[in-house]
């Protein structure tokens, strides 16, 4: 334990004097971490780093945060893919439909940013999943994983805004 402050010496002057006893008795030599840098102080200043490590932390996927437009256009860019998977005919129907009908809800919401959406053209989307069909491209169903791992569990806030 160290011994108390002198009244007549000044906070700073007796903190100073216990780090230069301490090393000059080489209580700093070999500690662990020693030359290396402290986390996260090296990195440049980002507001938004509480946001960011809230998201890691609770395995919050980052597109839950886009405007509804974008998050249509990324669907429209992947829907080969979604429609792959498909296996008649009206259920890819039914599915563009939907598609169709949300991308027109928004385009009629006049809220959040302007980002132009066209409709899906379902005749050419048809035939590409035709094509894909034929030439035997359609997915093989996957094997099972052998265990699931239970589902991990879920904050406060992600029950509550899910």
């Amino acid at each position: 334990m160290t011994e108390r402050k002198p009244p007549s010496m000044k906070m700073d002057d007796w903190v100073e004097a216990q780090i230069q006893r301490a090393q000059n008795a080489g209580e700093f030599d070999d500690l662990a971490g020693a030359g290396k840098p402290i986390g996260k102080l090296a990195d440049p200043h980002d507001p938004d780093w509480w946001v960011k490590d809230f998201m890691r932390r609770e395995k919050i996927e980052a597109d839950v945060l886009l405007p509804p437009t974008v998050l249509l256009r990324k669907e429209k860019a992947r829907i080969r893919e979604h429609v792959r998977k498909m296996r008649t005919e009206a259920e890819v129907r039914e599915y563009l439909d939907d598609l169709n009908q949300r991308i027109l809800v928004q385009v009629r919401d006049a809220t959040g940013p302007v980002i132009p959406v066209g409709k899906t053209d379902e005749d050419a989307v048809l035939r590409q999943w035709r094509e894909d069909r034929e030439a035997g491209q359609a997915p093989q169903p996957e094997p099972a994983p052998p265990q699931q791992e239970p589902a991990p569990k879920r904050s406060f806030w992600q029950r509550l805004f899910s």
